[in-house]
């Protein structure tokens, strides 16, 4: 808990067991009220090794998506009470060390979401990431931008904290079920006017973390691009989109 709000860690899983004890040890545990991680049908024992380390777990019965993923963690986590959501990969590629600062940041009052960012400090690249996907990154982000009208150093990290009233306002249910949805979640926060900080967030790339390949990296760009659309004609009044809908 901090400043009197609860803090709720949410870990969307899929074949995560050998990551999973080293990202939930180094979890700031003396904030943390709860951790809650949603296994989407992994092939290995993920579940397991939650439940080992008395982890609260839920088990899709078949392969779901992503977002799909994050729409029952982010469920769990506001029936448990959650003030504030952390929303932490289990293939330790993001620092859990860091949910502290940014649950403090939400908790200031400054902010309604907290994103950590590959991009600032430079590291991305030295951290392992590939070239195709730091330019593609860059590039979506630049149109992000653009089109959005604010300034953030990138849109497509998986390392976020939401305050309640964020996951209370979004209409998350109409959102993919695949990658796509984190950035509909941040086009739809941009549309309600939610304040989105950052921090600087040390990340590593290596054969147990989760990374989409080149062919579903095309598609999730493809996906960026037709919210970025659909937000253009919502605003404009020349088609309404429910992805903008309370």
């Amino acid at each position: 808990m901090i400043s009197g709000y609860k803090i709720v860690v949410v870990m969307p899983a899929y074949n995560a067991a050998m990551t999973l004890r080293q990202t939930y040890n180094e979890l700031p545990h003396d904030y943390v009220d709860e951790v809650v991680l949603v296994d989407d049908a992994s092939a290995d024992h993920t579940s397991g090794v939650a439940r080992e380390l008395g982890i609260t777990t839920i088990v899709h019965p078949e392969n779901r998506g992503y977002g799909a993923n994050q729409k029952t963690c982010y469920r769990e986590a506001m029936r448990l009470g959650a003030d504030i959501i952390v929303m932490v990969h289990p293939d330790y590629q993001y620092s859990p060390k860091l949910v502290t600062a940014m649950a403090s940041m939400i908790s200031s009052g400054h902010y309604d979401i907290v994103l950590a960012s590959r991009i600032l400090g430079g590291q991305a690249v030295k951290g392992g990431m590939p070239r195709y996907k730091y330019v593609a990154n860059r590039v979506l982000t630049m149109i992000d931008n653009l089109v959005l009208g604010v300034k953030l150093s990138e849109y497509h990290t998986g390392y976020r904290a939401f305050s309640r009233t964020v996951l209370e306002t979004l209409p998350l249910d109409r959102n993919s079920d695949d990658f796509v949805f984190d950035n509909e979640m941040l086009v739809q926060a941009v549309f309600f006017g939610f304040r989105i900080g950052e921090i600087s967030c040390p990340t590593k790339y290596f054969p147990e973390a989760s990374s989409i390949n080149f062919s579903r990296s095309v598609i999730y760009g493809m996906g960026v691009l037709a919210t970025l659309m659909k937000y253009i004609l919502h605003r404009t009044g020349l088609k309404q989109s429910p992805l903008f809908k309370r």
